[in-house]
């Protein structure tokens, strides 16, 4: 049995539906079908997602959303004409979404994630009236009757251990199954979404519940590209990636796969392969456990702004057993994670998400370092953006560093800071956000 899992992008139009159901029907081993909600029909169109958070960021400012509601399900309701579907699914959508509006809340978030789950439930029970209606045997599969059981953090959910035994269950059934993307229910039967774009977690998780042959992960691109194309002129095509690789350059800013995606189906060796919609031919992007390295060091480029650093400066710091750890107790206790620490004897860095620190936690977290740490000086430092040099290959490659920090100081890019872990598969290097762009490309022109 195979995984597949469809974008935003192959759902937006009852043309693209067509083409995904094209695609589901013609390996019978596509069994097991996640789609995400309706994308954008055009560049200046709107996604069902922001659609929805519009519609409940407006009911709980102003009690009613009439107009974005009936907007919703506008667009649902083109897709289903074009499809040749009767109105019981359109009026099925509405009565889904006005219950979703009715059934009340005790906080914001609650109503937010049951309201933006709308659109992936929505767009599965869609599919699967389609392919019935094309004389195939497929069932839309709700996420709790499945088991798909999350943490209870909403917008940030995380998958709770006992669901993959509960989906594993799912390889014994003999219909196509459309699942869902992005949501699932907390223990107490709440509705919680992953982070946006956490359709591609669900497919994981499936694919790693029922041990799949293959994770096939279909978006609107050919394959990964060395380089974001919007960037780079016909960047390289990268046939293969192993999964430190993949998510390196997910987190990085490679848009094509969520960076949360591949923890379940790397415990289980399962292969991704990044599909095209639009070209259901080419082969794509495989990622995989291990690689033949070729063609050079480094595999992919990539970056993403929106960092901040908390700069700490204390002389002696290095004789001072357990400052790091007290730093880290107290960005825990404000519930920050960290991303990078680079250090020195008297000085450390902790590199945070700047949408996670609002101005009170920032003071907080300030404030308590100066106090029960007695630094000598902290400093935030704003505007951060993070580029990584990601390969397998830089492991026994001499000289990846020199190359790259030339490059950019003949970009004209100042380096603010640079970290490489022991694995050596990647390197990062802080700049100012303004040069996020043309440090990417320095790099690119530099190794390809």
């Amino acid at each position: 049995m195979k995984v597949c899992k469809f974008g935003g992008s192959s759902l937006a139009t009852a043309e693209q539906v067509m083409k995904v159901c094209a695609i589901i029907t013609s390996d019978p081993a596509r069994q097991l079908v996640v789609v995400s909600a309706p994308g954008k029909e055009n560049d200046s169109d709107t996604k069902v997602t922001d659609m929805l958070i519009n519609l409940a960021e407006t009911f709980l400012r102003e009690g009613e959303c009439e107009k974005e509601l009936m907007a919703v399900v506008g667009r649902y309701e083109r897709i289903a004409e074009g499809l040749g579907l009767g109105n019981e699914i359109i009026r099925d959508i509405e009565n889904n979404l006005r219950t979703r509006i009715s059934l009340g809340f005790d906080n914001s978030e609650k109503f937010v994630d049951r309201m933006k789950a709308a659109g992936e439930d929505n767009s599965a029970r869609l599919v699967a009236k389609y392919l019935k209606s094309k004389g195939y045997n497929a069932k839309y599969i709700n996420p709790r009757e499945a088991g798909l059981f999350l943490s209870d953090e909403y917008g940030n959910a995380r998958v709770l251990p006992q669901s993959f035994k509960n989906l594993s269950q799912l390889k014994n059934r003999e219909e196509i199954m459309i699942f869902p993307g992005f949501f699932g229910y907390s223990l107490t039967g709440e509705v919680v979404t992953f982070p946006r774009g956490g359709s591609d977690i669900t497919g994981s998780i499936l694919a790693a519940s029922i041990e799949a042959e293959v994770y096939e992960n279909f978006t609107d691109v050919d394959s990964v590209y060395a380089a974001n194309p919007k960037l780079v002129k016909n960047p390289k095509a990268i046939s293969e990636l192993t999964y430190r690789e993949m998510r390196e350059l997910a987190y990085a800013g490679f848009s094509v796969l969520h960076e949360e995606t591949l923890s379940p189906v790397f415990k289980k060796g399962i292969p991704v392969n990044i599909r095209n919609t639009n070209n259901p031919i080419a082969p794509g992007t495989m990622i995989v456990t291990t690689r033949e390295v070729k063609n050079g060091p480094v595999a992919g480029i990539a970056g993403a702004g929106g960092f901040m650093s908390i700069n700490i400066h204390k002389y002696m710091m290095n004789r001072e057993i357990g400052f790091g750890r007290k730093v880290l107790r107290i960005l825990e206790e404000e519930s920050i994670p960290f991303e990078h620490i680079p250090s020195g004897i008297d000085d450390i860095s902790v590199i945070v998400r700047k949408k996670l620190l609002d101005e009170d936690k920032k003071s907080r977290i300030m404030e308590r370092i100066a106090h029960d740490l007695q630094v000598d000086s902290i400093t935030i430092g704003y505007n951060l953006a993070l580029v990584m040099v990601v390969g397998e290959g830089m492991l026994r490659s001499i000289g990846v560093a020199s190359r790259a920090t030339t490059a950019l100081a003949k970009g004209g890019v100042n380096i603010q800071m640079i970290n490489q872990g022991s694995s050596e598969v990647s390197i990062m290097f802080g700049i100012d956000e303004s040069d996020l762009d043309n440090a990417i490309i320095s790099l690119y022109n530099e190794f390809f």
